[in-house]
């Protein structure tokens, strides 16, 4: 299968590492999934003896996640870890999946996602922003769960926009515009500036345009923890319109956009 982020109802294989998640993020983590296929195999894996894990447990039944139990044989090694590596090469050989969602932010897994990858499946990675930098790179896309908890909040920055905007217009030396604030900064953030110009350059066509669609694929490509949110826009369009850098078209019937990159 290709190995380009593709939004169908692929087979997935959803394995959580309980001591390395956020219990109170899994309801939005499992809806984020859905972007991605379908969660065929739900499993966490942990201690249910220790109350470190109490907070999973009213969660199990409400979205079906299966438990798997790991014993800690000896203090200061992670049996949880090795139940499922063990767990997800088991499922590999099935050969009934199209990909797998390893949800933790410890760099024990950076082999396991590899070895998925070898075998042509697809990984996502679900962890917090202090997950290694192996891990995430060894991962077909890597989503930073902080940004979870502020699905909601996806659209406020052209909403608090306006209203800072309708308030302060006529407002002396009032508090600058927020989305002008956050534009300036995101202008500034030479690293993305640059991932945006390499991932256009490797897919503009003849005319210097290029599809929003194969231009998206290539930032992930290139850099697999890359999501527009983690820069407070819903859809890489808006992104792209707020670094000022990009010409944007849309194409007829409304179905394809297009960026092109300003000459300076």
């Amino acid at each position: 299968m290709s190995r380009e982020v593709q939004f169908k109802s692929d087979r997935l294989a959803v394995l959580i590492d309980a001591d390395n998640a956020n219990a109170d993020l899994i309801e939005l983590l499992l809806k984020e999934i859905t972007k991605y296929g379908t969660s065929h195999v739900k499993r966490i894996y942990g201690d249910w003896t220790s109350s470190q894990l109490g907070k999973w447990k009213d969660k199990l039944n409400k979205f079906a996640i299966q438990p798997i139990q790991q014993f800690r044989y000896t203090v200061g090694k992670n049996a949880t870890d090795s139940a499922l590596i063990i767990d997800a090469m088991d499922l590999l050989y099935t050969r009934n999946f199209d990909g797998f969602c390893i949800v933790s932010s410890d760099s024990d897994f950076t082999r396991l996602a590899s070895r998925i990858r070898e075998s042509g499946l697809v990984v996502y990675g679900f962890g917090e922003k202090k997950t290694p930098e192996a891990f995430i790179s060894a991962c077909d896309k890597f989503i930073y769960s902080e940004i979870l908890a502020r699905l909601e909040d996806n659209n406020l920055i052209e909403f608090v926009s306006d209203k800072v905007q309708e308030k302060t217009s006529n407002v002396p030396n009032a508090a600058p515009d927020p989305t002008v604030v956050a534009r300036q900064k995101l202008k500034n953030n030479k690293k993305l500036m640059n991932l945006l110009k390499d991932a256009y350059e490797a897919v503009d066509e003849e005319d210097g345009w290029a599809n929003l669609g194969p231009f998206g694929a290539q930032l992930t490509k290139l850099s697999p923890s890359f999501d527009p949110r983690n820069h407070g826009y819903k859809k890489l369009s808006d992104l792209i319109r707020a670094t000022d850098r990009f010409e944007i078209k849309k194409m007829p019937k409304g179905m394809h956009i297009k960026a092109k990159l300003k000459s300076t």
